[in-house]
């Protein structure tokens, strides 16, 4: 059952993510930690997915090259992210995408003098929550000192939404997808597992609450209600970061924005989850031409406009 107890931790741990793409991840490791190999067909797409990544990340670092002789830093955040992903990574073959080591070729980007604008190229459908509220925070930041423009190329879900949205412009491809504007986490009770294979387990403990949660008995009461709050908080930090970075209040983020499912393209602009539905060619394009004017435009968004006009003032556009 050690295989059980890994995915009860993985899965117990609060996710901004699609609960498919979760699945998926929880079903590789299952397998690997019981010493199988998974299906082959699930395997292959994981391969796929992971080569997919990395050609595209290979792509991306020659675009920057050939935009502006380096004038425009395209960042991409490809596939599902994690704050640390070494140890994720050599568990499930994945290729996952390190929010730390992202964050640092943000800020060598935002220090560059040479880089007048960065590009965040996103196509993920989010990870766990761990790193994500920081890296959106310093991309807000960063609108005050560079343009910063994020497009959806051609999914930016859940953290991945959450990270994209702190852009001074954000657009999704026509084909796109945005949203999961949501947290969530998962119990599993292996009580009557275990007990078919003769196993009882007994926990000894210190500490009211240390063992609460625990696999081995069904979620109590109190253990759902912390789990529910800690969800509630994380809901309340993204729902409140996002309405920030659109200009518009946390009740139209809760209460609209798919309200945790992706949205199609012209779906989200007129939720205003994005500022305008553009090919990625077109947002380099803009993207240069704001660098050319010397500071960021201002949004699409009727809503983002008096925030937008603040920084063009800072920019000196």
């Amino acid at each position: 059952m050690r295989h059980a107890l890994l995915i009860n931790e993985f899965v117990a741990t609060p996710w901004a993510i699609l609960p498919d793409r979760l699945s998926i991840i929880s079903a590789v490791i299952a397998r690997w930690t019981a010493g199988e190999e998974a299906a082959p067909e699930v395997m292959a797409q994981v391969r796929a997915d992971a080569e997919a990544v990395e050609a595209r990340r290979a792509e991306a670092a020659n675009t920057a090259a050939r935009v502006g002789n380096g004038a425009i830093a395209v960042l991409p955040f490809y596939g599902v992210s994690a704050q640390r992903t070494t140890p994720v990574q050599d568990v499930s073959g994945s290729g996952l995408m390190s929010i730390d080591r992202y964050t640092q070729a943000f800020r060598a980007a935002l220090a560059d003098d040479s880089i007048g604008g960065i590009l965040i190229d996103m196509d993920s459908p989010g990870g766990s929550v761990y790193g994500v509220a920081e890296l959106a925070n310093e991309i807000h930041s960063a609108r005050n000192q560079k343009p910063v423009f994020a497009v959806a190329n051609s999914l930016a879900a859940s953290a991945a939404y959450w990270i994209a949205s702190s852009a001074s412009e954000f657009y999704v491809t026509p084909g796109g997808e945005v949203g999961s504007i949501g947290v969530f986490a998962a119990h599993q009770d292996m009580s009557q597992a275990l007990e078919k294979q003769g196993v009882k387990t007994t926990l000894v403990s210190a500490g009211k609450y240390k063992v609460e949660g625990n696999p081995f008995g069904p979620l109590s009461d109190d253990a759902r209600a912390a789990m529910q709050q800690r969800i509630d908080a994380y809901y309340g930090a993204f729902t409140r970061s996002v309405a920030k970075n659109r200009g518009v209040d946390v009740s139209q983020v809760r209460e609209g924005m798919g309200q945790g499912r992706v949205l199609s393209a012209q779906q989200a602009k007129a939720e205003g989850m994005v500022d305008d539905v553009a090919t990625f060619d077109t947002v380099v394009r803009r993207l240069a031409k704001t660098i050319g004017q010397g500071g960021s435009r201002a949004a699409t968004n009727p809503n983002r406009a008096a925030a937008m006009r603040r920084e063009i003032d800072i920019l000196g556009a």
